[in-house]
This record gives C-alpha cells, structure tokens and sequence, in this order.
C-alpha cells in the first residue's frame, strides 16, 4: 500500500480504540486530525512521545485539532500502559489510541517499513484537514522522537496559509510575517492589506501581517 499522498482524501476506516469504536471520517468530522504512530507499548520513547501529546491539550484544542494514536498492541495493552505515559507526561491521556493488531490501519497509511526490523510501525504521522485532506506526513524512524512543537507549528502554517494569499517563510512561529503569495501583484497586496503592511524585498518576494 502507498503513503497517502499530500492533497490526497486520508483513507477512512473503522476501529477499535481505548475510548471505545470509532469511524475515522465520522470521528473528525468538521476537525483537523493528526494521525500518529507509536512502535510498541510500554517502550522509553513511545512513553514519552505519548506523554508529550497529552501535555499538549490544550494546544490542541485551541486549533481545532483531534489527536489519534495508533499501533499495533492490542487495545487491554494500550489501557495498562496509560498510566505510565500520564505519570511520564504529567498529564491525562485524552485522545483514544487505536488498537491496531490486525495491522489494519498500519497498513493503509503505510506505516510499517520492513527496513525497520519488526512488523511494528514506524513514527509516522499524518496531519488531516477538516475535509479529510492529508496536508503534511513525517516519518521518523523509532529511535528518534519527534518534536510535536514543529506539529502545532506545521499546523499553525496550514491553518493561516489556509486563510489567504500567504505562505509562510523558514522557521516561521504564530504571529510572525507571512509571504504574499506569488499570484498576488505587489499592488494589489498593498491595496487588500494596506501600502505600509507590505514590504517588498524582492520582485518575487513580499512580506505582510495576517490581518486580526
């Protein structure tokens, strides 16, 4: 199976997860999602990474975004080990955690890279947009663990580039200057978001704020 695709539909499925049975499509409905993998239970960065995403609650919240674990342990596993991410965390886990032993969904986004050494999957993930979308994938292999501020900060990218001509420059964070997009002239940016809130560095490359 192929990794989903950037502007691909995320395919959707069923399954079963710590909080109970869940339709994909129908469980985000209206959300953006992000889909991450975890090789193993009761493994040092897993613990951790899990932990992490936990901590992050409200981050989540203040974007719209539901957060989805999955790997392949089953779901009475994913139960005994939640207490440990938590204490590790510092935080309750309130995102449901699919118990993915029938490798189902491992498989569908193509998170299981034989390379890797076992059948587990590696540390993907998927960010998804409201109309189920796939608008960035990572793949991270299991002895590194990923930075989730680089996700909200992907996601807070998507989320404002989403919103007009923009795109954003390297190391971009919330509340920085955005690029004008190439399809807007340099006067018709200055005429939507005022002469002094543009700045031409060069023909080809315009800063602006996002207006409130």
């Amino acid at each position: 199976m192929a990794t989903p695709r950037l502007g691909e539909t995320a395919p959707d499925f069923d399954a079963t997860t710590t909080e109970g049975p869940i339709s994909f499509h129908d469980w985000k409905a209206g959300s953006w999602a992000v889909l991450f993998s975890h090789p193993a239970d009761f493994t040092p960065v897993c613990t951790t990474e899990l932990g992490r995403v936990a901590a992050l609650k409200d981050e989540w919240e203040a974007r719209g975004v539901k957060v989805l674990a999955v790997s392949v342990d089953p779901v009475e596993q994913h139960d005994a080990w939640k207490s440990d991410i938590e204490e590790v965390g510092g935080a309750p886990v309130g995102y449901p955690i699919i118990a993915d032993d029938s490798r189902q969904v491992s498989e569908l986004y193509d998170m299981i890279h034989p390379g890797e050494g076992d059948t587990s999957g590696v540390r993907s993930v998927f960010v998804i947009d409201p109309k189920h979308t796939v608008r960035l994938s990572l793949t991270y292999p299991k002895s590194v663990g990923r930075n989730f501020d680089e996700i909200l900060r992907a996601v807070d990218a998507l989320q404002v580039t989403d919103s007009g001509p923009f795109s954003t420059p390297a190391d971009w964070q919330d509340g920085q200057r955005v690029i004008v997009a190439p399809t807007l002239s340099t006067a018709d940016a200055r005429e939507r978001f005022g002469d002094d809130a543009v700045e031409e560095v060069k023909p080809y490359l315009r800063f602006t704020t996002v207006p409130a």
